[in-house]
């Protein structure tokens, strides 16, 4: 498979061990196991398996969980295992794929291989990393609202989306709406909340810190307020008005609530991939090595995620960055991202290495996604507007996103924890006195559109290193 003909990355949490999607093969039929965000399961029985297309797959599967057409262009079938996922194009047979696994685990992860040769996919019903988030705002099927929020969910309390404490405890009321009904007073308290705690909330949240590191870090204080925090938000979630008591027992507008909450998050929708970057130099031992990172890519643009601090240290638009890759057959596989900065206030160019095996795949997703932007809705709305569209021109709502905003929040760049490589005119790397240069190194970029991308021009005199 090339890099291009699905959507691969590193693995959440829809994922359990080593479970197959076939339970038995036949010379006319097969009875194929397809599993939802909340992890049931949807048997099949199926003609010709091997043969099968995913498009054919998904259709047998919008019938029996009798979904609207929409979930066509929403969903899409995934194979998913602890080392690998990708998300397959309507062209693609699942059973060759699965056949072909342990080339794709070989190509793109660096697993041992003894896990290579016990690692087996599963067939899932999830999100399509192509469809954009403005348009789940119009949908009202609430099997539909139910499966984008079971996945959502997921992703949050595996903390695959980064939160600020604020806003887990916000997404966890709801899901406290959901699975106890509405709020009522004296009940539940916060300790029968504290029971089903990493139900409502990430596992970093949920456990206490001890001994003198952890409340450096303020962890064990954080964990200690999040039962507190967490009865306090769903005290004060709003219930539907409505004259019609059907309506009024439907969770349709819980989870709309919550899929608007995670809507603000930039990396809500992403495809997810496994990377490393390298340490910015500490003191004069000057200890680097490599931190381990996840890169999310969506329609929108590119966000590079800390794994151990679960937040964000670059958040990137395709209008503020140029790309490329290297190969492995070049040297070891990176995905190189440029974008403006500053050296010692200094407008420079920055550059940054993410080590990975699944830089190709990246940086065909990017490309990808630029084309799907500028071929289909060019003026659309930026990332993160969760209301009606504007009119042309017109600033924002003054309280759209206001928390995201707030001083020191988990989706703001740190770009001091990030070693980047600043350049002067031709590519040449000095040292950071007046770094400048003229040009791009990279083609790669979007060209079309309104964007704040714009490579540093040298001033008339250079001043020498």
């Amino acid at each position: 498979m090339d890099g291009t003909d699905g959507t691969a990355g590193q693995p959440g949490p829809a994922e359990r061990s080593h479970r197959s999607s076939v339970s038995s093969v036949g010379a006319r039929a097969a009875d194929v196991l397809v599993y939802l965000a909340d992890d049931t399961v949807v048997p099949l029985a199926v003609e010709n398996l091997p043969s099968l297309s995913a498009h054919e797959l998904h259709r047998a599967i919008r019938e029996v969980l009798q979904l609207p057409d929409v979930a066509l262009e929403i969903f899409a079938l995934w194979l998913v295992s602890p080392l690998l996922e990708v998300q397959l194009k309507p062209k693609h047979q699942p059973y060759k794929l699965g056949r072909q696994w342990p080339e794709l685990l070989l190509r793109f992860t660096d697993a041992p291989d003894d896990d290579v040769a016990t690692d087996e996919p599963s067939l899932q019903f999830r999100r399509n990393v192509f469809f954009p988030k403005r348009r789940e705002l119009q949908i009202h099927d609430e099997e539909v609202l139910r499966l984008l929020y079971e996945e959502a969910k997921g992703n949050v309390l595996a903390a695959r989306y980064p939160c600020d404490v604020e806003d887990c405890e916000a997404l966890g009321a709801l899901v406290c709406r959901v699975q106890l009904g509405p709020f009522q007073p004296g009940q539940p308290t916060a300790c029968t909340l504290r029971e089903r705690l990493d139900s409502f909330l990430p596992a970093h949240l949920c456990k206490r810190g001890h001994g003198l590191f952890a409340a450096f870090r303020g962890r064990g204080a954080r964990a200690g307020t999040s039962e507190q925090g967490l009865l306090s938000a769903y005290r004060k979630v709003k219930e539907a008005v409505s004259s019609d008591s059907e309506c009024e027992a439907s969770l349709r507008t819980h989870y709309q609530a919550y899929l608007t909450k995670c809507h603000e998050l930039p990396y809500y929708g992403c495809a997810f991939f496994h990377g490393e970057v390298d340490k910015p130099a500490q003191s004069f031992l000057h200890r680097g090595g490599r931190k381990p990172v996840t890169v999310a890519i969506s329609l929108e643009g590119v966000h590079v995620i800390d794994n151990r601090e679960k937040h964000v240290l670059l958040g990137l638009r395709f209008q503020e960055l140029s790309w490329d890759h290297t190969s492995p057959e070049e040297e070891e596989s990176v995905l190189w991202l440029e974008f403006d900065g500053s050296n010692e206030g200094t407008p420079v160019n920055k550059l940054l290495k993410i080590y990975s095996k699944q830089a190709e795949l990246m940086s065909s997703l990017i490309e990808y996604c630029i084309e799907l932007s500028q071929a289909s809705e060019p003026a659309a709305p930026q990332e993160g507007a969760s209301g009606p569209s504007s009119a042309p021109g017109s600033l924002p709502p003054p309280t759209q996103r206001p928390q995201l905003r707030r001083q020191g929040s988990v989706v703001c760049s740190r770009i001091q924890h990030l070693s980047t490589i600043d350049y002067v005119e031709e590519g040449e790397q000095i040292k950071p006195v007046k770094p400048k240069r003229t040009t791009s190194f990279f083609s790669r970029q979007l060209s079309l559109g309104q964007g704040s991308y714009t490579v540093v021009q040298p001033s008339e005199r250079l001043e020498q290193s």
